[in-house]
């Protein structure tokens, strides 16, 4: 079998022992947004679990389950919710592994609420955060975070950037082309 190096998509066939991301939504309503995340883990081979828990309707089992993810082998832990929007600080407020948060847009405020109330994190209750509704970013900032200690994510990574690079410079030929037509 090729290394990472000598084929980035290499990672796809080798059996992974890759942490898990945790995916938690408030509510199934928000999975829709969400799957967009779930998609990206899954391009990458990164084991994904995902989950509905509220912040205020089911405290408890949302607080118990990020007390115990690290052990359960999760390296991150990825929380979409809307309006109030606090299950993301809920979930850093009982671990050390980091916490993405996907504010969800909401009918009332266009996700401003969400957004603020997921950025808006007390000293030492960090939740990174991605832009409204954007759950991919959020799976590939999860992707990242594990690949500070996994090389061939790292390679999958390096060649995503490089395709997406190359996908750029084919437009602006296309667009060269269709300029001198004018």
């Amino acid at each position: 079998m090729q290394s990472a190096a000598e084929n980035p998509n290499a990672w796809r066939n080798e059996a992974r022992m890759s942490k898990k991301v945790a995916v938690i939504m408030g509510s199934d309503s928000d999975f829709p947004v969400v799957k967009a995340a779930v998609e990206k883990l899954k391009s990458f081979g990164v084991p994904y679990e995902v989950h509905v828990m509220s912040a205020h309707r089911t405290p408890d089992e949302a607080a118990e389950f990020s007390k115990n993810a690290a052990a359960n082998g999760f390296g991150v832990i990825i929380a979409a919710a809307g309006m109030a929007a606090h299950l993301g600080g809920v979930l850093a407020a009982h671990t050390t592994l980091p916490v993405i948060g996907i504010p969800i847009k909401a009918k009332v405020l266009d996700g401003m609420d969400a957004l603020l109330a997921t950025v808006q994190m007390p000293p030492g209750v960090p939740v990174a955060t991605v832009g409204i509704d954007n759950a991919g970013n959020a799976g590939i900032l999860a992707v990242q975070m594990l690949a500070i200690s996994d090389d061939t994510l790292a390679a999958a990574l390096q060649k995503m950037k490089e395709d997406m690079a190359e996908g750029v410079r084919q437009k602006d030929a296309a667009l060269a082309e269709k300029v001198k037509e004018l």
